[in-house]
């Protein structure tokens, strides 16, 4: 039976329709990638823009299904890992080259936009990172840092200008990030989508992938409709993958993260959010938000081990919400859903080779729009003999995800992260 969208604004408000033909019993192509996510789009377009031209994408659900379609739509730098983490892992000078990756992409995500035309809401006004805690000179210092390790300019913005634009009492400060933007993801996701068949490229939705082999040289993609033969496969599932390729699905977790949609505010907007960038604050358990084109507010946040919907999602983000502006507790909230990103026990991204012709780009953790642009890259620019940038990710592998163990783990060391939020917020 043919899938569907969760019911979620994005999905509301989408704007493209992608047409394509069932999967043939026999099909033959070059590069085969498996999910039509950000990771399996931008790999797709990548390839293509390099002259491939035997390029299919099989998608078990819809394009931008999962989280690429329902998540916050914020687009900066950066991964899961925080940058500090990855100079501790890996040096410097192979922590700037990693980040720099994600800046490019940043880039090159706002001129695809342009060369195609998409129509995703791209708000090119940066994104704000507001201080939940009273301590001017963390920011200072992380002002700093990122000026000095990693190459960017962020702007200080003092308590009193802060609340210029962010009408609340609940923050002390903060940093804005001015290349970064935000837009709407599944238009996005589906405005890629059209630009991949436009060119050629094909993409099978509703097409479960069953099994693959690949062992020999020409690999073969099982599938519910036919088989694909391909001489590359690209594993680019998410949180979503399932349990195919033993290797790549037990090194993930799917874990839920939480967005809402309030009513439309229209004039009041600015009493609240006058400001066109995006927001997040600075505790591990952070809030995210923006204003929509529309008056709306988007609001997300929490996240959780258990994979199934809370049934009073939208009190708990409403009672976020209500913390930063208490006048808006009884906002109408329209839409409320959630998506299962894919965490990695390094929480770095995952960009490699599992076998010979077998690539994987998986395992953003909720940090995905700019990560997953640059995987793309690196991952076409392999499949084309063009270099080896994926290998900068060799360091962090595919470890265990802890089976039966990982999601109470993760759950725990979320629910430590909160306890130091609350006990610093406390304290100060």
């Amino acid at each position: 039976m043919p899938s569907s969208y969760p019911n979620s604004y994005y999905a509301a408000t989408s704007r493209y329709q992608i047409t394509n033909s069932p999967l043939p019993q026999k099909l033959e192509v070059e590069t085969c990638i498996i999910g039509a996510g950000y990771a399996g789009l931008m790999t797709a377009l990548g390839l293509i823009e390099r002259g491939h031209e035997s390029v299919a994408i099989v998608e078990k659900n819809k394009v931008g299904f999962g989280c690429s379609g329902r998540n916050g739509g914020f687009v900066f730098g950066g991964y899961s890992l925080g940058p500090k983490a990855l100079i501790n892992q890996v040096g410097e000078d192979k922590a700037r080259d990693l980040y720099q990756l994600t800046k490019s992409a940043v880039d090159l995500i706002r001129h695809r936009v342009a060369q195609y035309e998409i129509d995703c809401d791209l708000v090119g006004k940066g994104v704000i990172w507001a201080n939940w805690f009273n301590d001017q000179q963390f920011l200072l210092q992380e002002k700093a840092f990122m000026q000095d390790k990693m190459g960017l300019d962020w702007t200080y913005l003092s308590p009193e200008q802060l609340k210029e634009q962010i009408k609340s009492e609940r923050y002390h400060g903060g940093l804005f990030e001015p290349n970064a933007m935000h837009f709407h993801p599944l238009n996005y996701a589906l405005g890629v989508a059209q630009a991949i068949t436009q060119q050629g490229g094909q993409i099978f939705e509703d097409c479960e992938v069953l099994d693959i082999d690949y062992q020999s040289a020409e690999k073969t993609v099982k599938t519910a409709q036919g088989n694909i033969s391909a001489k590359n496969v690209v594993l680019s599932g998410g949180g979503y993958l399932g349990d195919l390729c033993k290797p790549v699905a037990r090194s993930i977790l799917p874990i839920a993260t939480y967005v809402m949609a309030t009513e439309p505010l229209g004039d009041r907007l600015k009493d609240f959010i006058n400001t066109e960038a995006a927001i997040y604050d600075t505790r591990f358990a952070f809030d995210y938000y923006r204003a929509l084109t529309d008056t709306r507010i988007l609001w997300g946040g929490h996240i959780h081990a258990n994979t199934n919907k809370p049934k009073n999602l939208d009190y708990l983000l409403k009672k976020d919400l209500a913390k930063v502006f208490p006048e808006l507790q009884n906002l109408k909230v329209e839409y409320d859903w959630q998506g299962w990103m894919a965490y990695a026990r390094h929480q770095m991204a995952q960009i490699g080779q599992v076998a010979p012709g077998v690539w994987y780009g998986i395992g953003f953790g909720g940090h995905g729009v700019a990560p997953t642009t640059a995987a793309g890259e690196v991952l076409a620019e392999a499949i084309s003999d063009q270099g080896d940038s994926y290998k900068q990710f060799e360091p962090w592998g595919l470890p265990w995800n802890g089976g039966p163990f990982g999601p109470a783990a993760a759950q725990l060391s979320y629910w430590w992260y909160q306890l130091k939020d609350y006990l610093k917020e406390k304290l100060q």
